[in-house]
């Protein structure tokens, strides 16, 4: 398992339950961050928006693939740039972009009783839609665990990284940043986070696995930033560890 606490120098240094001690919300990301990325969930989502896009604008589907990341990196979704661009009803594209197979998707007893052990709520603040996430949760068997579910509808479509999005969900859950830490899998997510006062950790694949092969280089930027305070590789053991300490 590879997981530290980044010192001001970004050196690293052990992971401490005392630096979550002040911690009473707890936010976490959705896809690749409460199951890991080898399932290959993702990939299924990212060729069903690829295949929507190039239907949609009459696109072969390399250009709707280049469309659809550029659009990923420019506005936080790609679905926000449809919408911007292209006038787009994001709701079919939702539907059509969530409608996958969660067959390989099993139950994550330790990770529930990991989450459940956690003092405070715990939300789900995701830029996928509440069904997907409701889908997720309850095969993954830890929705009991979860208060609520902040998506990007709920965030009228203003997604992660963008600093709006945060504030609107900080504002509906009145969530105290200085009191909050977020786990997430992608470290642009988290730089708005860190300057707000919240806690930030990063979930990354395990050393043995590979990084997504349907990801840019780019999304794998960052984790060495200094607005990253954790790295972990197994979500379920960091947050036990927490509890332990």
């Amino acid at each position: 398992m590879t997981m530290s606490l980044l010192s001001t120098d970004s050196s690293p240094a052990k992971a401490s339950p005392v630096a979550f001690a002040h911690v009473d919300t707890w936010v976490f990301d959705l896809d690749n961050t409460l199951y890991p990325p080898g399932l290959d969930l993702w990939r299924q989502i990212d060729m069903r928006m690829r295949s929507y896009i190039a239907e949609y604008l009459g696109l072969s589907l390399d250009d709707a693939f280049a469309l659809q990341k550029s659009y990923y990196r420019k506005y936080g979704t790609s679905l926000r740039g449809l919408m911007i661009e292209h006038g787009m009803d994001p709701d079919p594209f939702l539907a059509n972009a969530h409608a996958i197979d969660l067959a390989s998707l099993d139950p994550a007893p330790a990770l529930g009783a990991a989450i459940g052990a956690l003092p405070g709520r715990k939300l789900i603040y995701t830029n996928g839609s509440r069904r997907h996430a409701e889908q997720v949760l309850d095969k993954l068997g830890i929705t009991e665990h979860f208060a609520d579910v902040h998506d990007i509808v709920a965030a009228e479509f203003h997604p992660k990284p963008q600093e709006a999005a945060y504030r609107g969900f900080l504002a509906r859950f009145d969530v105290d940043p200085g009191r909050a830490a977020m786990f997430e899998d992608l470290a642009r997510n988290l730089e708005v986070p860190a300057q707000l006062g919240m806690r930030t950790v990063l979930v990354v694949p395990p050393l043995q696995a590979a990084a997504p092969a349907d990801r840019e280089a780019w999304e794998n930027e960052g984790f060495d930033s200094a607005h990253i305070d954790v790295v972990t590789d197994d979500l379920a053991a960091f947050l036990a560890g927490l509890r332990a300490g």
